[in-house]
């Protein structure tokens, strides 16, 4: 009786079977939370055709993703599902709370305001862009019932915005500086009566000498 409106769950992954098995003993209004593996939320087969059944016949309220390494038994991250058996708005609130937690030494951990924030969100269906959402029934259909998180909350981190402008004159500033130093050098060079680096016109070079001449002024500063 219990499974006979979802179906069996495979054997190699009984987590729906203990869904089922609460969800048969719930009150009519009320409300069940239950601690599994996020693989629930996508993995195909048996747990596909009960996760769509308890999609469809609005069963599922809230999906909420939490840290990894919470438990003592596991490090792997895990999910809460909510249900209801008279669930009344037609949408899914997803709430992805891997990112708000304290890092420990052997487990991590969630603050009392972490935990308060999640009950807020969940209390009141509240909306944050990178925190929650609520999904409407026709775009989950569309991801085939698939509730993986990540499909319906985008975590990615935006790329800061360049400004051209400013780059491009800190680029003309450097390649001034450039100039400004090649030119300075190939004076020393020139004195030195040696060929000037490329880039920039070198100064007209002294006359070549028979007799060997003392370094001139320039040219002891570049020695030394």
């Amino acid at each position: 009786m219990r499974f006979k409106n979802h179906g069996l769950a495979p054997k190699s992954a009984a987590d729906f079977a203990f869904l089922l098995h609460g969800f048969h003993y719930l009150k009519d209004e009320g409300v069940m939370a239950i601690i599994l593996p996020h693989g629930v939320l996508f993995r195909g087969g048996a747990e596909e055709r009960i996760r769509q059944k308890l999609l469809k016949d609005g069963h599922i309220d809230t999906v909420i993703g939490l840290p990894a390494n919470l438990f003592y038994s596991t490090g792997i991250p895990v999910c809460i599902l909510v249900l209801k058996k008279c669930k009344q708005p037609d949408d899914v609130l997803f709430i992805n709370a891997a990112e708000h937690y304290v890092k420990g030494k052997r487990q991590n951990q969630l603050t009392p305001e972490h935990i308060a924030k999640i009950i807020e969100t969940y209390k009141f269906r509240k909306e944050e862009p990178r925190y929650s959402r609520r999904v409407e029934m026709a775009e989950i259909e569309k991801n085939e019932f698939n509730l993986n998180i990540s499909r319906y909350i985008s975590t990615a981190t935006a790329e800061e915005e360049i400004d051209l402008a400013a780059t491009h004159g800190q680029l003309r500033e450097i390649e001034d500086r450039i100039r400004a130093a090649t030119a300075k050098h190939n004076t020393y060079l020139a004195e030195l009566g040696l060929p000037p680096l490329p880039g920039e016109a070198a100064p007209d070079a002294p006359a070549a000498r028979s007799t060997p001449l003392a370094p001139a002024s320039g040219a002891r500063k570049l020695l030394l």
